[in-house]
């Protein structure tokens, strides 16, 4: 030893100029290594992506940027050998950070030579390019997919131009399109696919200075093939430069699209059948729960009315019906005023009637509803033409016919409902014609008629030719809602100044036609007693049912919502023989209620109640007994009479 103290890593780290430097460099990981390998310096930039502060790392190998993999075959010893050995190494590779996490980084290493020429450390450079891989590697698939787009489409004619709008390349697709082979087209000029007008017009240079000035050209014109017959095509040129920027070609892409323009007009028109389909849709579920509400009320002055008809009732109960039925109408009136429309997700109760004694029975009606300036003229056939569909709706439909026909005659005139028996429907709003069994319904005015463009509207919600007192644009949705819903439909024709005739076609019913009945009084014998769950969240529908069932014999309690009913249920379940329950409540429903009964209690028996729930209407009652509110007394009675009666207690 000749007592010189050996060169060390600390010795040159002596200008603080040079530290500022690196630690401000944040894009690069630039630190030391000694001789075996372990880092002696850290830097911002190598903090930044690595993940590891200076005191975390000063002092380790560096191999632990490594992956498991790339350790296992010796990579961070060949790197450092390399560089020992041929003065640098350079690479491209996975490495880790602190996190776990992998990303992909250009490494330089460079050794670090001692006054004697020995080899005292390493200077390692580390960028990460994870992006840049990312971009590299989605440019080369993309070169790969469009290689094989190009080779094997047909749909399409994928071709480039040079500057001057020569064809350089064609592919399969362009052949099949335009009917040219290669050989035959490139080297051509891309205007021999335009038609003579255009080309006198210059559309072909047109096209590839809007591409060379805006970057893309699109458009939709007809081009001609070898043959000469001419097609539409969607055309698309992009502009494509070099690295220096100055134009090297075309890329050109053309779809022949005649087909799609000769059902473009079909295409429109089911469009916009589409749309009113989906507006009427819209309004029936946004309005779907005024209506439950209102059947609410409907269904305490319904249940109160049939009470009120009972000679034995007494003055006290008498006043307390009275009283019931006043209030429910007063937030009934307030109620109406906020039904904005005709909810058509309504649950139907359909049933075989006949058509012409229907609309026998609303003569006196409709004749009210004319006046005496009109004249009504019944035209029906003398046998039954039996449909099924609800009949109160039905009704409902023919009125508001005939409403719309008595405002279109102001001094009077003549309206003829008749019925008869079709076998088809005629091809109406874009729908074509269908054939089938119906029952055709028409009623027929002598009035001020409608122009083709009221014609399309005139069963929107809302809309209405009327002045705004005298409509609410209302009742022609509600024939519509029905119809749809009854699996039929409705035919408007009209002429100005001669009339309209709206016909509603109604599938027709080959059951038996059903027996005709007058109103029964309300029969309140011969129910069993039961000990009813009533769950109700309506606290006014709540308190009046709980009060009928208990005038019916029944044993009440009342709950307002499933959960709870549930728990008393859990608690005591043998203390009741029947749960009868609303549909439409807040958290769990009566449908989910039922279930959870059924589930746990068999033996209980659940009766549903609604007057309103699209789960319902589109999915039926899941087997469950269905009461329809308004339910009246007779009503309610037929539900208890029909499930079983409770079993006798056992000795």
């Amino acid at each position: 030893m000749n007592g010189k103290r050996p060169q060390q890593l600390t010795d040159l780290a002596e200008a603080d100029r040079f530290q500022i430097l690196i630690d401000a460099v944040k894009d690069y990981a630039i630190y030391l290594l000694d001789a075996d390998g372990r880092v002696t310096t850290w830097n911002t930039g190598a903090q930044r992506f690595k993940g590891y502060r200076p005191d975390e790392i000063i002092g380790q190998h560096f191999s632990v940027f490594y992956t498991d993999e790339d350790r296992a075959i010796g990579l961070p010893a060949r790197a450092l050998h390399t560089a020992a050995t041929e003065g640098r190494f350079e690479a491209e590779g996975w490495r880790v950070r602190k996190d776990g996490t992998r990303f992909w980084t250009h490494v330089v290493i460079d050794p670090v030579i001692g006054e004697d020429g020995g080899v005292i450390g390493y200077a390692k450079i580390t960028r990460d390019i994870s992006d840049k891989r990312a971009a590299d590697d989605a440019l080369m698939a993309s070169e790969r997919r469009f290689r094989l787009l190009v080779q094997a489409v047909r749909d399409y004619a994928i071709y480039m131009l040079d500057p001057q709008g020569n064809v350089t390349n064609w592919n399969a697709g362009a052949q099949a399109i335009k009917g040219y082979t290669a050989e035959e087209i490139v080297g051509r000029h891309f205007s021999l696919f335009y038609t003579e007008e255009d080309r006198a017009a210059g559309a072909p240079e047109r096209a590839l200075a809007t591409a060379r000035r805006e970057g893309r050209f699109e458009g939709e014109a007809q081009r001609v093939r070898k043959s000469g017959e001419r097609f539409w095509a969607n055309v698309l040129i992009d502009p494509i430069y070099d690295e220096a920027g100055v134009l090297i070609g075309y890329a050109k892409v053309t779809r022949d699209i005649t087909e799609r323009r000769k059902a473009q007009a079909e295409i429109e028109r089911a469009r916009d059948a589409l749309a009113q389909a989906q507006k009427l849709e819209a309004i029936g579920r946004l309005t779907g729960g005024v209506a439950h509400d209102f059947n609410n009320l409907l269904t305490v002055i319904r249940a109160s009315a049939d009470f009120l008809r009972r000679p034995d009732l007494s003055e006290e109960k008498r006043a307390r019906y009275v009283d019931a039925i006043a209030e429910t109408a007063g937030r009934a009136a307030t109620l109406t005023g906020q039904l904005l429309a005709f909810a058509r997700r309504q649950s139907l109760k359909p049933e075989v009637f006949d058509v012409g004694a229907q609309l026998t029975g609303l003569r006196q009606i409709i004749g009210t509803t004319l006046g005496s300036s009109a004249q009504l003229v019944l035209d029906l056939p003398e046998v039954p033409l039996l449909v099924e569909a609800d009949p109160s709706q039905f009704e409902t439909a023919v009125l508001n016919m005939v409403i719309n026909a008595r405002d279109a005659m102001p001094k009077g005139g003549q309206v003829r409902i008749s019925a008869a028996a079709a076998d088809r429907v005629p091809a109406v709003r874009g729908h074509a014609a269908a054939a089938g069994r119906f029952v055709a319904v028409e009623v027929a005015d002598t009035g001020s008629g409608m122009t083709p463009d009221t014609i399309t509207r005139i069963f929107e919600p809302f809309f209405t030719t009327k002045p705004v007192d005298k409509g609410t644009g209302l009742g022609l949705s509600q024939v519509y809602g029905f119809v749809k819903q009854s699996q039929g439909e409705v035919d408007v024709r009209s002429e100005l100044g001669v009339g309209s005739v709206f016909t509603l076609y109604l599938p027709r019913s080959m059951a038996p036609a059903p027996a005709p009945h007058g109103p029964r009084p309300v029969d309140l014998g011969a129910v069993p007693a039961r000990r009813i769950l009533l769950v109700e969240d309506n606290q006014g529908v709540g308190h009046f049912a709980a009060g009928l069932l208990r005038e019916l014999g029944q044993t009440v309690t009342w709950v307002g919502d499933g959960q709870t009913a549930l728990e008393l249920l859990a608690k005591d379940a043998a203390a009741f023989d029947l749960v009868f329950s609303d549909v439409v409540m807040p958290g769990m429903s009566g449908i989910e209620l039922g279930h959870a009964v059924k589930a746990r209690w068999p033996g209980l028996e659940v009766i549903l109640t609604s007057g309103y729930s699209h789960v319902i209407a589109e999915e039926g009652s899941h087997g469950f007994e269905l009461l329809r509110k308004p339910y009246s007394v007779d009503g309610l009675l037929a539900a208890l009479r029909q499930a079983p009666a409770p079993a006798a207690p056992a000795p």
